[in-house]
């Protein structure tokens, strides 16, 4: 692999802020079709352990700040797949995400989210070479709804989600 795409490893990209709404939730859990209670009945989510409603995994709000384009794609995510491209990796595809939750998103909380190139990595396929970057996102709280400069568990917020998101590009 070209030095241009090893030196995105380790990259750290811009932090994005995810405002979580009730309304939001719903229209997601009804995209997904997740008949799920806790997320469309207050009733039932009030009278949970919860307290309220909770989102369905994989969602964690919306952007406060929308710049345009995919709002819960990362610029870092998209600058990878731009490099990765001018190195003829023209084709992707997302190869999964995983979840590692530590406590749910409720309506009203608000997450700082911070990504990661942890690595990217060339494999032989049928059909040609494929390059392989593994991008890693931390969702923390944001503590007193306030926006915290550099989210981390090292400073006390608290980590709802680790995930780990697989992008897939081929050459042609």
């Amino acid at each position: 692999m070209s030095e241009e795409v090893t030196k995105l490893i380790g990259k750290v990209g811009d932090i994005r802020v995810m405002e979580v709404e009730g309304g939001a939730i719903k229209k997601y859990a009804d995209a997904v079709d997740d008949r799920n209670p806790l997320y469309w009945d207050e009733e039932y989510a009030r009278n949970s352990r919860y307290g309220s409603i909770v989102a369905p995994p994989g969602f964690f709000g919306w952007p406060t700040r929308w710049t345009g384009g995919m709002p819960i794609r990362s610029k870092l995510a998209l600058e990878v797949l731009a490099i990765l491209a001018q190195a003829g990796y023209t084709r992707g595809l997302d190869g999964g995400i995983e979840y590692e939750f530590f406590c749910p998103v409720q309506a009203g909380d608000i997450l700082t989210a911070l990504s990661r190139v942890i690595d990217i990595y060339e494999r032989e396929s049928k059909t040609g070479k494929l390059a392989l970057a593994v991008i890693e996102t931390i969702y923390t709280e944001t503590a007193a709804k306030g926006y915290l400069l550099t989210p981390s568990p090292q400073q006390g917020n608290e980590i709802f989600c680790h995930c780990l998101n697989k992008h897939f590009t081929g050459s042609l």
